[in-house]
């Protein structure tokens, strides 16, 4: 009979718990992306210059379980909150407390157990269109990493099963021990706000500690290393907990001060909405600044990456495409290139011990080489620059190495005229140089030309270590730095997916009490397009403080990356406007269903 009440209760309010079912299945399923990942040591050590890349994912782990702990304790009292009144009334009817707690616990276990199952399925194949996705869109090559990964499927399982037992025993105790009247009336007991000044203060205090220790061991990552992401990890949580716990209280008793803000429109009762529910929303918004902080820092290094890899070959080479006694194909599909800037064409002959070029040719078409900044390292300094006939007559054979083969760097150089070049008893060979606009853009025809390359010169490819050509140093960058860019998107998508799966659960699973508050402003004659903006407002304000919480983490976070990138904030702003945009996608979205759920029977005022 229990049975057959509680079917009933949650048909009644089957889609709140959907919305219930697809968080717990959005969290699985980021939480088995993340483990794919972690714990697959192979795929993080080959895939990684960075010797602690293992000890990051496992610190991440750690991070996101407390996340997703986090995430399933609020999910479960959402469920208490939903089937209190119920439980009240079955025992008001004469059920036995016993009963109702195995009935707690049966009810707890499946829907957590049956998300778990569903969300691990969902997050392998999210997982396997995400990962393609990016391997096919970004030129990466990775090794070691399989979608489905077994480790990580009974992590998951593990993790998540172990987290509802767990609930399934806390709400059996908080049940047989919440008197009958209590079940039956939770739902309008409000969430006082104690306005204690010294203790709001002291939080004040400390999340500003807190952060400022993190943020300066981030900065000083080089020196603390291990212990110093662990000591930020740990800092940066509490101090996001404590500044949102302590600074939104206090800024709403500050803008309830404010008479002419206050009394301007609804704002009075959108402020009293956010006071009414104030300790819910400062941790849930704790840790979506989290979220977005990790979402948003992972794509801007992700991005900084794909980044780094051009520039990187760019340092490498002053030529886009050197053509060494190129093949009639090679010079067909140069015409392929796109947005040459130059190109210039050499004449050489060489015998035992000396390579003869033609000075007239190097005097009207000098040649380019790579100027770096005074670490002779890779830095923002290094530029393209032409080489003097008098620098080139000195003989120094780096000058001419990026237009050589292997075979040639070893021998002396000498510039001749073009009497005695003719004179010279050796066969002439013909090297061509193109520079382009853009060398990313014609990746696929640059690298047609150097497979045609190889076959010209076959001592390339016994000793490619030796090959100074740009495509050669693009490749070698990218397979070092494609592991960190794919973890870096993959981990981006799957915390964003997360951040929005978060915020929207707890804004729409407060939707259904708020009902009745917007309904009564509408028959006493407010306005729909007020109500509207009431609503926007409140969503608003519960998007944008953890956005810019976050935006500061990842400025700060972003200095770890100093000494593993030529610059971590080039081109930020990419990363940023992308995140900004799938943010206020998210929050539209979220405000459009949010109306939909409270305004669906408020057309009185109109």
């Amino acid at each position: 009979m229990l049975w057959k009440l509680s079917l009933t209760g949650i048909k009644g309010r089957f889609k709140d718990y959907l919305v219930l079912f697809s968080g717990l299945i959005m969290s699985s399923a980021i939480f088995y992306m993340f483990e794919a990942l972690a714990t697959n040591k192979d795929f993080v050590t080959s895939n990684s210059p960075i010797g602690m890349a293992a000890i990051v994912f496992q610190i991440g782990s750690v991070l996101l379980g407390i996340i997703t702990l986090v995430y399933i304790i609020y999910a479960n009292s959402f469920l208490m909150s939903m089937r209190r009144r119920d439980y009240g009334m079955f025992m008001m009817l004469g059920a036995k407390g016993r009963k109702i707690a195995q009935l707690i616990a049966a009810e707890t276990l499946v829907i957590g157990t049956a998300a778990t199952l569903i969300g691990t399925a969902i997050g392998i194949g999210l997982t396997q269109v995400v990962s393609q996705f990016l391997l096919s869109r970004l030129d990466m090559h990775i090794k070691h990493f399989s979608p489905l990964y077994l480790p990580a499927v009974i992590t998951t399982l593990i993790f998540f099963i172990v987290l509802f037992i767990i609930a399934a025993v806390v709400n059996q105790y908080q049940l047989l021990k919440t008197p009958v009247l209590q079940l039956l009336h939770d739902d309008q007991q409000p969430n006082r706000i104690k306005e204690n000044k010294v203790t709001r203060l002291i939080q004040i205090v400390l999340g500003l500690v807190f952060l400022a220790v993190g943020y300066y061991m981030m900065i000083a990552i080089a020196t603390f290393q291990v212990m110093g992401l662990v000591i930020a990890l740990v800092t940066i949580v509490l101090g996001t907990y404590f500044l949102f716990n302590a600074f939104f209280g206090w800024l709403l008793m500050l803008l309830k001060r404010n008479e002419k803000l206050r009394n301007k429109g609804l704002n009075n009762f959108t402020l009293a909405q956010l006071s009414f529910r104030i300790k819910d929303y400062t941790k849930m918004l704790a840790l979506v600044a989290m979220l977005f902080a990790l979402a948003l820092g992972a794509i801007t290094v992700g991005i900084g990456y794909q980044n780094e890899i051009p520039k990187i070959a760019d340092s490498a080479s002053a030529y886009d495409v050197v053509l060494n006694q190129p093949t009639q194909k090679a010079l067909t599909l140069t015409k392929d290139l796109k947005g040459v800037k130059q190109t210039a064409t050499y004449q050489v002959k060489e015998d035992a011990k000396t390579v003869y070029y033609r000075t007239a040719q190097l005097k009207q078409t000098p040649l380019l080489t790579m100027e770096y900044g005074k670490t002779g390292s890779v830095s923002t300094e290094t530029k393209v620059r032409q080489v003097p006939l008098r620098e080139l007559q000195t003989g120094d054979t780096y000058l001419f190495r990026s237009i050589q083969v292997p075979s040639q760097t070893a021998k002396a150089v000498k510039l001749v005229s073009n009497e005695v070049f003719a004179q010279i008893a050796a066969p002439t060979k013909v090297v061509k140089t193109y520079d382009v606009q853009d060398f990313s853009a014609n990746l696929p025809v640059i690298k047609k030309l150097y497979q045609e390359q190889l076959k010209a010169n076959p001592e390339l490819k016994a000793n490619p270590e030796a090959d100074s050509s740009k495509y050669v140093s693009y490749k070698m960058a990218n397979g070092v730095f494609s592991g960190l860019e794919f973890m870096g998107f993959f981990l981006g998508i799957a915390f964003l997916a997360m951040l929005a799966s978060c915020l929207m659960f707890k804004i729409l699973s407060g939707a259904a009490s708020d009902v009745k508050r917007y309904t009564m402003l509408a028959k006493i004659g407010v306005r729909q397009s007020l109500l509207k903006q009431s609503i926007a407002k409140e969503i608003g304000a519960l998007f944008l403080l953890p956005g810019i919480v976050g935006v500061v983490h990842v400025l700060f976070g972003l200095q770890m990356f100093k000494e593993l990138m030529i610059d971590p904030y080039n081109q930020i702003w990419i990363p940023f406007s992308i995140f900004i945009v799938l943010y206020a996608v998210y929050y539209v979205v979220t405000t459009w269903l949010y109306r939909g759920i409270v305004l669906k029977e408020t057309k009185f005022g109109e």
